[in-house]
């Protein structure tokens, strides 16, 4: 009886242990935006960003805090901008405001913090913690824990 009781318990603890990967990977664990506080710090020094802090850890630089109305949550806007990982390469950009119209309520929370401390016409730059975007599991061709950075316009807000 002994012959069978070690290979079987070993078989149940690598199936057991199998299942606690849902998909083959590890389970993400998300940074907070004191700990990638530094980095981002470093980012703005590095790329002359003169920066404010907001309470939810957010960085943002205003270049232009524009003259038309704010965005709310329950906005749509038209923005043109450019998404970069900090490491400088561009992951995604618009220049065509035409092809925007997003609910704000909709879009990463870095954003929707950010656009709504400029008025249409107004342009910000935003250093977005990696809770503030897409997280631990990242999205597309951002890697998970990425930080962000955003130079964004306000062409429009309905």
């Amino acid at each position: 009886m002994n012959k069978f009781v070690l290979p079987f318990s070993l078989l149940f603890l690598v199936f057991s242990g199998l299942s606690c990967l849902k998909d083959g990977t590890a389970a993400c664990t998300p940074k907070t935006p004191a700990s990638e506080a530094a980095q981002m710090e470093a980012y703005c020094a590095g790329n002359g960003i003169t920066r404010t802090i907001h309470p939810t850890g957010l960085f943002y630089q205003i270049m232009n805090p524009g003259s038309g109305p704010t965005a709310s949550a329950n906005s749509t806007i038209q923005i043109t901008y450019v998404g970069k990982l900090i490491d400088g390469t561009v992951f995604d950009q618009q220049s065509n405001a035409s092809l925007t119209g997003w609910p704000l309520n909709q879009l990463i929370e870095g954003w929707r913090v950010g656009i709504p401390l400029i008025q249409k016409g107004g342009q910000i730059k935003l250093v977005v913690p990696s809770s503030m975007a897409y997280g631990c599991s990242g999205y597309g061709t951002i890697p998970g824990n990425a930080i962000l950075f955003f130079d964004i316009t306000l062409v429009n807000v309905q």
